[in-house]
């Protein structure tokens, strides 16, 4: 389904939305939607997605957004698990992932590579190493920001735009930059 907006039925398995969810749908919103979990993605009560966000869970992982946030085209990449708090908004080609997913090593990723060729095995992929991510409630997160593995953001956090966060940060915050540091404190 295209463009639309989906109902519970025409939900993939394992994707609950809470009582008045609003869900914008396109071609790339559930594509890498593998989770095994029931569920393995909940949009809490009154969450809005807007088109061009998308939910990339792994078969084991699990994606949790809080009552009245606000999704514009996120990009969730999940392969153990992410929170995501209440009120918070998330802006446009926003990346938020718990794991590089591929390792560094160089034999490992060799490895994974050829596993996940087309004439390769994904059985055989070694393990990701993947940190929980959470965001806390009434977090802001401007437009072309990274969250990375394992980043905890506080209450109140305000990202801003192009920002890239690879360490936790305490609530009340604003940070910027690449990596990102605090720029302004409550």
């Amino acid at each position: 389904m295209s463009d639309a907006i989906r109902t519970h039925d025409s939900l993939p398995p394992g994707v609950q939305l809470g009582e008045g969810a609003q869900l914008d749908c396109a071609d790339q919103t559930f594509k890498r939607f593998f989770s095994r979990r029931r569920p393995g993605l909940v949009l809490g009560p009154r969450v809005v997605v807007h088109t061009w966000t998308a939910f990339s869970v792994e078969p084991d992982a699990v994606l949790e957004v809080g009552e009245e946030s606000v999704l514009v085209g996120a990009q969730f990449m999940c392969g153990e698990r992410i929170t995501v708090g209440r009120r918070v908004l998330i802006s446009y080609n926003c990346i938020i992932a718990d794991s590089d997913f591929h390792p560094h090593e160089t034999m490992s990723r060799r490895e994974d590579t050829i596993a996940i060729s087309p004439q390769g095995d994904p059985a055989t992929r070694p393990p990701l190493e993947t940190r929980p991510v959470v965001i806390g409630d009434d977090v802001r997160i401007g437009v072309g920001s990274m969250i990375l593995k394992g980043v905890r953001l506080g209450r109140g956090v305000v990202v801003e735009p192009g920002s890239v966060v690879t360490r936790s940060i305490p609530a009340g915050l604003r940070v910027a930059g690449n990596p990102a540091r605090v720029v302004r404190e409550p």
